[in-house]
């Protein structure tokens, strides 16, 4: 598909969305989600915007060509568990990058069957620095909190998904130019 369709091929409408806390608890919310493509030092590349019942993994392969195609020239994709999918990394590699993703403990049967019976998944380390390119990532998860507690994308209050889109481009520029000034000395 070319970037058009496959951008023509998400859902843009307004929807239910859920998620599974780290604590197992799940919360919904109505309305959209917001998918970002970030470089090192926190600044957004690429973002998209979809019904908020679409799955995270679903936005991949869109997102990273979208930034590969009209944005920058990275080596690497960088992305957690939810992103641990075949087709993703397929389409990373032939993008000429190395996919960096984080295993995901609950898709792989072969995984489930070593673990302790009535046992849950293992817990996260944050990495070490020298050991494992996952350490990247941890830096990438606070684009998301800031966005929502200093640039107002917790609350919007307008409807539409041109608008939304319009009021969260605002607060990503906010935090573009936030975090470009604190990269310089």
């Amino acid at each position: 598909m070319t970037l058009e369709e496959m951008l023509a091929d998400l859902p843009r409408h307004c929807a239910v969305g859920t998620k599974r806390s780290a604590k197992g608890y799940r919360s919904s919310w109505t309305g959209y989600k917001l998918h970002l493509d970030v470089a090192d030092g926190m600044v957004p590349l690429s973002a998209l915007l979809s019904a908020a019942s679409l799955h995270d993994s679903q936005a991949a392969i869109p997102l990273a060509t979208l930034t590969a195609a009209r944005r920058v020239r990275s080596l690497y994709d960088l992305m957690d568990s939810a992103y641990d999918v075949g087709e993703i990394k397929d389409h990373s590699r032939s993008l000429g990058h190395v996919p960096i993703i984080e295993a995901n403990p609950w898709g792989k049967a072969e995984r489930k069957r070593n673990w302790p019976r009535g046992g849950t998944a293992p817990a996260r380390r944050i990495p070490d620095r020298g050991e494992d390119p996952l350490w990247r990532a941890h830096g990438r998860r606070a684009v998301n909190a800031r966005l929502k507690d200093d640039f107002g994308g917790r609350t919007v209050r307008v409807r539409g998904h041109d608008k939304v889109m319009c009021h969260l481009m605002f607060g990503i520029l906010a935090l573009t130019v936030d975090q470009l000034m604190r990269l310089v000395p």
